[in-house]
């Protein structure tokens, strides 16, 4: 099935009914954008994201090295999503080949409708018809992403339930789910895992709201003998007459980079814009430094340009809460970040944050002091959270000193910061017990 445009339409701020703003193009291997006449004529009109989609007449190409806008590109599936729209559209067994038949319009086409952020697409610029999910349950959506994940056709109803989560990212298995006045995207155990990988995603979020970030709310639930995490969404807001929608942007967007550049996102890079283009930068930059500590402190390493977004409202930015901070599985103790922490460094240490601490206009004092309340924090909580969620013990001695505080933190801080080295050795000592 190929598409070769279509209909941007967006949730203005504060409304719960879409409206058509543009329509994308293919052209050739790129995707131009224009305004619609009727979007430009509004008065309460906003650009998708000012820098690269500016409020104007004409055809809008993506800037040089893209071929989509990133502001739209963040409305499309990542791998999971593109996994179940491929077993629809092609087949559970298709090829690479046959996968790359499939262009991007036909994924923006082919996901939820529900998707992260304010926009949706449609293949009419007049008629706005959501691509509905079915009601089903957590052991229903579980039956269907093992059946995504081993290659097995889904039934109707099973391809419809798990079709609404396609338009969310990430690579491992999920769904949106709306519950009353709350929603939330679950995520399920997979096949594959050789630990408890949902379990070590509530503990570190659960750790993180503990050290006083700005983190998603969440909570685990079993089904089907499975363990499902439960994300509450920060991008809807409940009204009287429906659901708002606010409008979301990447980091990677912000940098303007894509998936293919994604490699050169820096921390150092993103604190600049921050400087420039959010409100409370000062607030957000903090907030940003004790984000990357924590990371490094809980060994997620998957830290990428798409796990950090902010609201756009039109105007300025804002940092959204933090998601997607899952500890990563580790054989030895080096490893390093998915974004550049400091020029070419990118080292899972706390030396590495303390190098960054100006352009986060933070002395080394203020991070040092930073580093030392999140040590303080994850192990007066650390008992309470592993009980909380029924870790095992293999899982628990699994992720301490492993995952969570690895002795590689420490590499490279010498006599000067002996202090912090005692810390961070007495801590890890006491959870290893």
């Amino acid at each position: 099935m190929q598409h070769k445009e279509a209909y941007v339409w967006i949730w203005l701020p504060g409304e719960t009914e879409p409206v058509v703003a543009g329509r994308i193009t293919q052209s050739g291997d790129s995707y131009t954008f224009n305004y619609g006449t009727s979007y430009l004529n509004r008065k309460d009109a906003i650009p998708i994201y000012e820098p690269e989609l500016p409020l104007r007449r004409g055809l809008i190409e993506p800037a040089a090295g893209l071929s989509m806008a990133g502001c739209i590109r963040d409305g499309s599936p990542d791998a999971w999503g593109r996994r179940v729209i491929i077993n629809r559209l092609v087949g559970p067994k298709a090829g690479d080949a046959e996968a790359r038949d499939l262009t991007e319009l036909t994924y923006l086409l082919e996901s939820g409708s529900d998707r992260i952020g304010a926009l949706d697409f449609q293949e009419s610029a007049t008629e706005y018809v959501p691509r509905l999910k079915a009601e089903a349950s957590y052991e229903d959506l579980l039956e269907a992403a093992a059946h995504i994940e081993k290659g097995v056709p889904l039934t109707p109803a099973l391809d419809q339930a798990l079709n609404h989560g396609t338009s969310i990212g990430g690579a491992r298995p999920k769904a949106l789910i709306d519950n009353g006045d709350r929603t939330l995207i679950a995520k399920f155990s997979s096949s594959t895992d050789l630990y408890s990988v949902v379990k070590a995603e509530f503990i570190a979020m659960k750790l993180a709201a503990a050290c006083g970030l700005n983190v998603a709310p969440v909570s685990m639930i079993a089904a089907g003998g499975k363990d499902v995490l439960l994300i509450e969404r920060f991008d809807r807001i409940k009204a009287k007459d429906g659901w708002q929608r606010k409008a979301m942007v990447s980091a990677l967007t912000m940098l303007g980079l894509d998936e293919m550049m994604a490699r050169y996102a820096s921390y150092e890079e993103l604190a600049e814009i921050i400087r420039h283009r959010f409100t409370d930068p000062k607030g957000t930059l903090r907030e940003l430094y004790g984000r990357i500590v924590f990371n490094i402190l809980c060994g997620n390493t998957d830290d990428h340009a798409r796990n950090h977004a902010a609201f756009w409202d039109g105007k300025m930015l804002t940092l959204t809460p933090a998601y997607d901070i899952c500890p990563q599985g580790r054989t030895g103790n080096e490893a390093t970040q998915a974004m550049l922490i400091k020029g070419q460094n990118r080292m899972s240490t706390l030396q590495s944050c303390l190098s960054v601490a100006p352009d986060f206009l933070l002395t080394e004092d203020d991070a040092e002091t930073i580093i030392e309340d999140q040590i303080t924090v994850i192990a007066g909580e650390w008992g309470a959270i592993c009980d909380d969620v029924r870790l095992t013990e293999i899982d628990k001695n699994l992720f301490a000193g492993r995952q969570f505080l690895n002795p590689y933190c420490t590499n490279s801080l010498g006599a000067k910061h002996a202090g912090l080295i005692e810390q961070f050795d007495q801590v890890r000592a006491q959870i290893t017990v």
